[in-house]
């Protein structure tokens, strides 16, 4: 049986049927993926949801992307996954 993956989705809120899709995909093959953009914390501050992404980032095997290239928080976050040493597939990428 194939390992199961822990991965986590990362983007653009403008692409939430990209990400749900790749969600559906994901899951089918067993995978255990989050989707921080899509968690609601009651009274979280911008810091908060650093912190909270930062934490999902270290808790996963991988990280996917789906993004417009504009979003500076979806930016950010890609940050921390280079900094994590985290590997990065983009499954899109809004081309300009």
């Amino acid at each position: 049986m194939p390992e199961k993956r822990k991965i986590l989705i990362l983007g653009s809120t403008a692409y939430t049927d990209k990400i749900k899709e790749l969600q559906t995909i994901l899951e089918s093959r067993g995978w255990d993926v989050r989707i921080p953009m899509f968690d609601t914390i009651e009274g979280a501050t911008e810091m908060d949801t650093a912190i909270y992404n930062r934490d999902l980032i270290r808790w996963c095997d991988e990280v996917h992307l789906v993004w417009d290239g504009r979003s500076i928080g979806t930016m950010f976050n890609l940050g921390m996954c280079f900094a994590l040493e985290k590997p990065l597939v983009i499954n899109y990428l809004e081309p300009k």
